[in-house]
């Protein structure tokens, strides 16, 4: 099961890109923040969460990580849980600081090990 169906419960859209142009406005009619672009473009609340979980399940070290967990407070990407190598959660770090938006990646919740 990938990133996308296990943390969000969908499969990949076409054409899903981990840092896809904005499309459309966000509510108000203000651009979209980068935090806020989801997989197509589009405004999506939890738009960097998806799209750093896009890029674990195309990065083939990560995409089997089944204890490690995504989200995102703002512009800051959080993972929680578990990793059995400082290697892999240092390679999570620098897959998710790749996607356009993240500006931190906290890692105090993830256990490693």
């Amino acid at each position: 099961m990938g990133w996308l169906q296990r943390l969000f419960g969908m499969e990949k859209p076409q054409d899903a890109q981990t840092n896809p142009t904005p499309v459309g406005t966000a509510p108000g009619g203000e651009t979209i923040p980068p935090e806020r672009v989801g997989l197509n473009g589009e405004y999506d609340q939890s738009g960097l969460a998806k799209r750093v979980a896009l890029a674990f399940d195309e990065d083939g070290e990560l995409a089997d990580l089944e204890r490690l967990w995504v989200a995102q407070t703002g512009s800051t990407v959080v993972l929680k849980g578990e990793v059995p190598s400082q290697a892999l959660l240092n390679k999570a770090v620098s897959v998710a600081q790749s996607v356009n938006g993240a500006t931190s990646v906290q890692t105090d919740q993830v256990k490693v090990g």
